[in-house]
C-alpha cells in the first residue's frame, strides 16, 4: 500500500479549510497523486468514519486509504 502523510508534503500544499477531522488542501506545486502519478489540484482528507464529500464539478478523483484517514485527490 502507498503511504501518504500531509505533513511530509506541507511545503507543496496550501491549506484551504480545517474543520478538525477533515481538511481541504490546494496543490501549490507540481505534486503528483500517489495513486495514479498524475498531477492533482485539490486534496480532501477525512479522519471521520463517515464523510460527505464537498460538491464536485465532475472532475476525476482518486481515493487512498491510509492509517486513520482517507485521502481524496481531485484532478
Amino acid at each position: 500500500m502507498t503511504a501518504f502523510d500531509v505533513h511530509d508534503h506541507r511545503h507543496e500544499l496550501k491549506q484551504l479549510r480545517d474543520a478538525g477531522r477533515t481538511s481541504l488542501w490546494e496543490n501549490s506545486g507540481d505534486m503528483t497523486c500517489p495513486v495514479c502519478d498524475d498531477a492533482f489540484s485539490r486534496l480532501f482528507v477525512s479522519e471521520q468514519r463517515e464523510t460527505t464529500f464537498p460538491e464536485n464539478d465532475g472532475a476525476r478523483f482518486c481515493l487512498l486509504r491510509g492509517g486513520d484517514a482517507v485521502y481524496l485527490f481531485r484532478h
